[in-house]
């Protein structure tokens, strides 16, 4: 889709050149990667994706997760902000100490038929334990679905319960994206899972351990009497790199030249 044509959507808010870049690429894919710098907008390109494919009739329903610390914001600001006015949404956000019926109550308007955009956010805490992963998978079952995952760094560490919980919830959903300024906090190895989230076959590795022989250098030591594996060292990252392109957008801030100088 070209540059042009995604102009004939109605942005509620005006797109940078990256944004738009990002668009292009990444409207219509099945799964995709947003690896876009805090302040550079990852949160306008992710509503902007998701409401276009509303709009061609290709999701009626948004499952967004985000952390504890910042999932609130998406409900307060993010969405009211971006999301075109042309889009009528039912909008929910998730709590997970609220068993109120009117916490139920709203709850419950997602799953009534009708044309609006159905959005249910999620803090990924709610994962780890609870009835979280069961009405995260009911609201997939119910809709034709995009899932986001806003600080996908939170699902790097593919032996928790979120991460298994969410990886689960993956073949459920129409569409998939991750968004994070830096997809790698303190190792390479920690794009394993977000990649898994996405697809299995992305990086051509179905196991952990397969791709972490690929990719890191170990060896073992003794501790208190058992020998245990550490990684030493990263090898063949020029590969990984070359693999994880096709399906992600990297946005530096100092790259974007049409952005605004930060006010203080």
């Amino acid at each position: 889709m070209s540059i042009e044509r995604i102009m004939n959507y109605k942005f509620k808010t005006k797109p940078y050149a990256h944004q738009l870049t990002a668009l292009e690429k990444s409207w219509n894919k099945d799964e995709y990667a947003y690896f876009m710098e805090m302040g550079t907008g990852k949160s306008k390109v992710l509503i902007d994706n998701a409401s276009m494919l509303y709009d061609k009739g290709l999701i009626n329903g948004l499952l967004l997760i985000a952390p504890k610390g910042v999932y609130k914001n998406w409900y307060d600001s993010e969405i009211p902000t971006h999301l075109p006015d042309h889009i009528f949404k039912k909008m929910v956000l998730w709590k997970t100490s609220d068993k109120s019926a009117k916490q139920k109550k709203n709850l419950n308007t997602l799953f009534q038929t009708g044309t609006e955009f159905h959005i249910l956010i999620m803090n990924v805490e709610a994962f780890s334990s609870g009835d979280g992963p069961a009405f995260a998978y009911k609201f997939l079952s119910a809709h034709n679905a995009m899932i986001a995952i806003d600080e996908s760094t939170t699902i790097k560490t593919p032996t928790t319960k979120r991460t298994k919980a969410i990886l689960a919830l993956r073949k459920d959903a129409k569409y998939r994206r991750i968004l994070t300024g830096s997809p790698v906090t303190k190792s390479p190895l920690d794009l394993f899972s977000q990649c898994q989230f996405l697809d299995p076959w992305l990086l051509n590795h179905q196991s952990y351990y397969t791709f972490k022989a690929r990719y890191a250098v170990t060896r073992k030591i003794e501790v208190q009497g058992r020998r245990v594996e550490i990684v030493v060292g990263y090898r063949n990252l020029g590969e990984l790199s070359e693999k994880i392109k096709p399906f992600s957008k990297r946005v530096l801030k100092d790259d974007c030249l049409d952005l605004p100088d930060k006010t203080f």
